[in-house]
């Protein structure tokens, strides 16, 4: 693996100023999905600081390669990626949730440059990029699919039939994460519906499995590559995460799933979050 140390801090420090971003929003919009934002912080830091082959400046790009978010209520943490890379002002931001926003509590295509595919009705979004894998092989094209899955969402028997067809058509242009933080909004996956064992399901489906710590940059980057290798089948990686990483007092915390911080809680979240980028600095 080519990447080095100074690139995996420079990760993290995106990672950790999307997760203040994340933060910022929902507090000020006093809605939002803050916990499972963070959870996915560093998988889509690493994507698109340095994996994605993206180009901001003409998101309609033929070459480009695709990200869809499933789980759509995680809205904030691709809000405030793209507006980091520079697909909309930082600015915009502000406007998360607010009537007439193009950020809307789940993502929009139509109005928001960057978003892929309109998500947020949990289990339809793995089907979409199986459509997208799909005519890109047809097409004879070398761009590839990428997506994140919410654990919960996992629950939907919608994602089981796209998992059967990818695997089907032989879909190795397709590669998905799965945001593993054990929590739910109404509690914990394995008691509400238990998807375990997840990495024996994938793989019975046909699917070429791995299993990460999904806030290990090096783990990501590692598992992309070896992504990237597989031949003749879909690629899933079971990315085991803390729901609201990043703050003390939201980590593991289920009641963070669908509802944003205080405005005290946020100064003392942003303190701790100046000091974890100083780490990286």
């Amino acid at each position: 693996m080519s990447i080095t140390k100074e690139k995996i801090h420079e990760i993290l420090l995106r990672a950790t100023e999307i997760r203040e971003h994340i933060l910022e929003m929902t507090c000020r919009a006093k809605s939002g999905h803050p916990g499972g934002s963070m959870s996915m912080s560093d998988i889509i830091s690493t994507l698109y600081f340095y994996w994605l082959k993206i180009n901001p400046k003409d998101p309609s790009w033929e070459d480009r390669d695709y990200f869809v978010l499933a789980k759509g209520h995680a809205a904030p943490a691709l809000y405030a990626t793209l507006a980091m890379k520079g697909y909309f002002p930082l600015e915009q931001l502000k406007t998360l949730r607010q009537l007439g926003s193009d950020l809307q509590g789940h993502p929009d295509k139509h109005s928001l440059s960057g978003v892929e595919m309109s998500t947020g009705s949990l289990g339809q979004g793995l089907s979409v990029m199986v459509g997208m894998a799909l005519a890109l092989k047809h097409d004879q094209k070398t761009n590839r699919v990428y997506g994140l899955l919410g654990d919960g969402e996992c629950q939907e028997g919608q994602v089981w039939e796209a998992a059967m067809a990818a695997a089907h058509f032989h879909l190795d242009n397709l590669c998905i994460f799965i945001d593993k933080n054990g929590l739910q909004i109404d509690g914990a996956t394995k008691d509400v519906m238990n998807i375990d064992p997840l990495t024996d399901k994938f793989t019975s489906f046909g699917w070429a499995v791995f299993t990460i710590d999904g806030h290990n940059i090096h783990e990501i980057v590692s598992t992309l590559e070896q992504a990237d290798r597989v031949m003749d089948k879909p690629v899933a990686i079971i990315a085991d995460t803390v729901k609201g990483k990043g703050i003390t007092f939201m980590e593991h915390q289920v009641c963070y799933h669908g509802a944003p911080i205080t405005d005290e809680q946020l100064v003392k979240a942003k303190a701790e979050l100046h000091v974890t980028k100083g780490t990286y600095l």
